[in-house]
């Protein structure tokens, strides 16, 4: 059986660092009235969005240490734990709401381009630093809790995902 390919780190990373622009510019474009408008196909404002978006790139730092656990336990406990999560996802749900709600008031407008500066940059090096091996680690995901989540997902898989989260609800800001 061959190798597969090396991951190619430098698209991951430039995916990064494509969606921290994007956000920057966002940002600066929007006006007051733009940010408090319901955003289209959510409960969220604009804002509240925005920071949610920048939330996808918080959770995939703690994903990471998730996956680098539970790829080294025997698949049921992973599956188990997937299982658990799935079961909890209206709660989940509700809680992410209601978290993005409130995060919005600390990590506002003014915070979230610096605070996703530093998490970004902080994937950034994390994901120069990883290995191989550790890029192909896996584990079961809660499908439930994110259209973007397989049912087993790997490192490098987790590093692609807050690219896709971030698109996905790009599209539904309703910014002038």
């Amino acid at each position: 059986m061959s190798e597969p390919p090396p991951v190619d780190r430098r698209e991951i990373a430039a995916d990064l660092e494509r969606a921290r622009r994007a956000l920057h510019e966002l940002l600066s474009r929007a006006t007051a009235a733009d940010f408090d408008r319901l955003s289209d196909g959510t409960r969220w404002t604009n804002e509240q969005l925005l920071f949610h978006m920048v939330f996808g790139y918080m959770v995939v730092r703690r994903l990471l240490t998730l996956v680098r656990v539970f790829s080294r336990l025997p698949d049921r406990v992973g599956r188990g734990f997937a299982w658990v999560l799935d079961a909890a996802s209206p709660l989940f749900h509700e809680v992410n709401y209601r978290g993005s709600c409130a995060a919005a008031t600390v990590f506002d407008r003014r915070q979230m381009g610096r605070h996703c500066d530093r998490v970004i940059a902080k994937l950034q090096r994390s994901l120069a630093r990883e290995s191989e091996a550790n890029l192909r680690r896996s584990m079961a995901f809660p499908v439930r809790w994110d259209p973007f989540f397989t049912e087993a997902m790997t490192l490098e898989q987790v590093y692609r995902y807050p690219g896709k989260h971030f698109d996905f609800h790009r599209a539904q800001l309703t910014l002038g």
